[in-house]
């Protein structure tokens, strides 16, 4: 051997071994050049595929929410008589579970007054989240865990598409709220969509939305305070909303009617009063839907 030859005064014993640990050692360096090679190409091909299977779910998404009426009811803690309305053009989006946020604590509250519809009306269950004043919320990740448990049992109800949370989270509440969504998208089957109502407030010039889980924010344009001649002038102006979750739909009111109503694809309407045909006929001519 080469290598021995160049050690002739050693025995030959030890020139081997030197020989074999020269080798050996050559031979982990190109296994692990290999290794390191192989674990960086699985690396961006994971990568890869997390981008496709996001742009595929986003696209998937994109789909489903397009297959939702373009406009929606919402049905709030009342008795509710809605199956006159033609589910072609007209969807419902019902409080069907209050959270309080107390202290430590979870409390659940299922919606207790009766709501009649046809069996084919898309369905939209909401969740409204409060937090509790006098014990306010510790705001932990059990609190995160056990509220959005509770929501996604929502996603199970009959012909429900999409679970829509209703929260108007503080800035101190944001961490929190931002975790309880992933929380709840994660708990949610992938075929059920995710909405939440958002302050106007968030959807232009405050872009903590982005990034967010959700299929949706819909902008809430009613109950706005001393913000809402502000916000008005600007949608009247066409000027759209900057953050991207807000563009696609819109909440109004029917006792705070706007005179240049939105371009959305999706228009939200609240009523104060019981939702009769007449108030739902109305409504759709005054929006031209």
């Amino acid at each position: 051997m080469r290598f021995c030859r160049t050690l002739s005064a050693q025995p030959a014993v030890h020139c081997l071994a030197l020989f074999i640990q020269n080798l050996s050692q050559h031979r982990l360096r190109l296994a692990l050049i290999a290794l390191l090679s192989a674990s960086l190409f699985f690396l961006a091909a994971f990568g890869y595929q997390r981008r496709e299977q996001a742009h595929v779910n986003k696209a998937s998404s994109s789909s489903r929410i397009s297959q939702l009426p373009t406009t929606i009811l919402w049905a709030w803690e009342r008795p509710e008589k809605l199956d006159f309305i033609d589910p072609k053009k007209l969807g419902v989006a019902f409080l069907a579970r209050t959270i309080y946020l107390r202290a430590d604590r979870v409390v659940s509250r299922p919606r207790l007054q009766p709501l009649d519809v046809s069996s084919d009306t898309a369905m939209i269950a909401v969740a409204r989240i409060e937090s509790d004043r006098p014990a306010p919320p510790t705001l932990s990740s059990e609190q995160s865990k056990v509220a959005a448990a509770e929501i996604a049992e929502l996603g199970k109800l009959p012909n429900v598409r999409m679970v829509q949370v209703d929260f108007d989270a503080t800035v101190s509440e944001r961490a929190f709220y931002r975790k309880l969504l992933t929380e709840l998208r994660g708990n949610l089957p992938p075929s059920t969509l995710l909405s939440i109502t958002a302050l106007a407030s968030w959807c232009k010039g405050d872009n903590w939305l982005e990034g967010l889980p959700i299929d949706e924010a819909v902008p809430m344009l009613f109950r706005m305070g001393v913000e809402r001649k502000q916000f008005l002038s600007q949608v009247a102006a066409g000027e759209g909303f900057t953050s991207t979750p807000c563009r696609a739909s819109a909440g109004v009111s029917t006792d705070e009617p706007l005179t240049e109503p939105p371009a959305v694809q999706r228009l939200y309407v609240f009523s104060p009063t019981v939702w009769s045909p007449e108030a739902v006929e109305q409504m759709m001519n005054s929006y031209k839907r």
